[in-house]
Parts: structure tokens; sequence; C-alpha cells
């Protein structure tokens, strides 16, 4: 299955319907973690395309999305949507396109209903028949930047690729995989999951009303019936239910305190004998003692002989010198 062609073809197919074309399908995935349903329409008109789809998983989560593309200029398309999660959260998204010369080149933004928001970049490029090569960059609204590359390769009914996603602190992620066509519309993936996909096309009114989707015109032939065994799982995975809701549980107030009054005890008579009178202490003041300051060097300094005088300690600069004699 040629991916990249398909999705070419499926765009100028876009530009170029008629008015008013459109387009519905709906399909299942057997994966290792369950199985999920899901269905899209379409529709094309003056050169813009508008397209919506969901997706219920095996939890009875659903998942939607839906937006619109629109061709610009030759090589040059605009797209723009929304997407909701199983969790009512949403995530509004928009970016531009340009393709020339085998590259197509995109830039987008992300925006969710939580505040939160990144910015994408990158390219893909058919560097060979059935090879094709890409490269881009997220960036999320904290400014981490994650980098990623990969390569195609398709040939007869199976693509294999391969890539990398390097973080902002430089750790990065391999991964790899495959996809086969098996029949009509049915896709096995080295990772164990089958996709079996059915749709049709039509060149008459389409007619949205609510949720339903209904699509009035001649439909495609419908192709052969395809048994499709889902591969043997390479090891059983029991997958718990969700756990029950938890019990209400009612938790009476504690009783308010009692006040009880304690009645302070009598105060004692406590006779304070007189203190003794102070005793006279005569402290003689410690001799002199002799500091040494290397820095700075003391200047020469002439002092007249005169009676001794008590200093008290001080500072000198930035040296503590102690009381002393003088």
């Amino acid at each position: 299955m040629k991916t990249l062609p398909l999705v070419v073809a499926a765009l100028i197919g876009f530009a170029s319907a008629p008015a008013f074309a459109g387009w519905s399908g709906h399909g299942t995935a057997y994966t290792p973690h369950g199985t999920y349903n899901g269905a899209h329409y379409g529709s094309c008109s003056g050169g813009t395309c508008s397209h919506a789809g969901g997706v219920a998983g095996p939890w009875g989560g659903v998942a939607t999305n839906s937006g619109s593309i629109t061709r610009t200029a030759p090589g040059q398309f605009s797209n723009s949507g929304t997407a909701y999660g199983p969790n009512g959260r949403s995530v509004q998204h928009s970016g531009d396109t340009s393709c020339a010369g085998g590259t197509c080149s995109h830039t987008g933004s992300l925006n969710g209903s939580d505040g939160g928001s990144a910015s994408t970049s990158g390219s893909v490029t058919r560097t060979a028949p059935g090879q094709y090569s890409s490269t881009g960059t997220v960036t999320t609204g904290n400014g981490n930047t994650y980098g990623h590359s990969a390569s195609t390769s398709c040939a007869g009914n199976t693509c294999n690729r391969s890539g990398t996603v390097t973080g902002t602190q430089g750790g990065s992620v391999y991964h790899s995989g495959s996809a086969t066509g098996v029949g009509t519309g049915v896709v096995t993936t080295s990772g164990g999951t089958t996709v079996v996909h059915g749709g049709t096309v039509t060149t008459g009114t389409v007619t949205t009303s609510g949720t339903t989707v209904a699509v009035v015109g001649v439909p495609a032939p419908v192709p052969a019936p395809v048994v499709v065994t889902p591969p043997p799982p390479s090891t059983t995975v029991y997958v718990a239910p969700p756990p029950p809701a938890p019990k209400t549980v009612v938790v009476a107030p504690a009783p308010a305190p009692q006040t009880v009054y304690v009645a302070p005890p009598a105060p004692k008579t406590v006779y304070v004998a007189p203190a003794p009178a102070p005793k006279v202490v005569y402290v003689a003041p410690p001799a002199p003692k002799v500091v040494y300051v290397g820095q700075p060097l003391p200047r020469a300094v002439y002092i007249a002989p005169r009676p001794a005088v008590w200093i008290p300690g001080h500072w000198v600069g930035r040296v503590w010198v102690p009381a002393h004699w003088a």
C-alpha cells in the first residue's frame, strides 16, 4: 500500500471534484488493547473539503474530530479543525501546507481548552519511488522542543517505517513497524493490529442532521467479502475492568465539647527574706596584654612620657586592641 500517493491523489481529487461531491466510511481496528470502531464523512465544494469523524474505544469513550482544508493556490493548502477527547476536553488545530518538487512542508498550532498550546513544523519528501523521509519539531507552551525524523519504504502491499524522537534534555526514543494490505480495505500491522475499512463515494448531495450522515447518490460497487483472522497474540494480556465507584461514607461530626469550669486554687502566702547586703569586691584590672599586629605595619609614633592611663578596649582600623595601661 503506497500511502503518500493515495493521500496526494485524495487531495487532488478533493480539489477537482464536482460541487457537493461526498464520501463516507467506517472501520474497525482490532488491537491488543481492545476493539475500536470509527466512522467518518466528508464533502467538497468550491476548493474546500470539510470532514467529520469519530472513534469509540473498548471502554465506551468517544473521540471526535471535525474540520476543513482549503486549496489556496497551486500546491498551497490551509486547514483548521477541532478535536474532542473522551474526557470532554478539546483541542483547536490549524496549519498551512506547501508542496513543490516532491516535498511538502507544514506548519501548525494547537490550543487546548485547558490553556495549553503547542506549535509544529516539518516536511515530508519523496526520495524515490516508494521511498519517503520526514523531519519536524514540536514546541510546547513551556518552551520544551521535541524533534522527530522518520523514513518509510513501500514495496508491494507492505510499508515499513522507522523513526526517532529526541527531547529537549537529549533523551531519544526509537520506533519502527510495518503495515501490510491483506485484502480490500484490510490492513495488518506488526504491532498486532488489524484494521477493516469500508466506505462509499458519491457525487450526489450530502445531507447532515445532528450526528447522522445521509449520503444520497449511487454507491460504489461493494467489494468482495474478505475473511480476516486476527493474528494470535504473542502473550495473553488481561485488562482488569475499572474499579467500582467508591462507596459514600457519612462521618458524623464529633459532639461539641462540654464547658468545664475549674476553680483556681487559693493563692499561698510566701515570705521572701530580704536579700543580703551586697558585698563590695575590688577587682584589679588585668595586666596589659601584648598584641602583635602584622598588617598593616605599625607606624613609628613618639609618645611623650606621661602618667600611666587605663585605656579601654577599642578598634584600630580592622584590629581590636584590648584594654591596657598606657
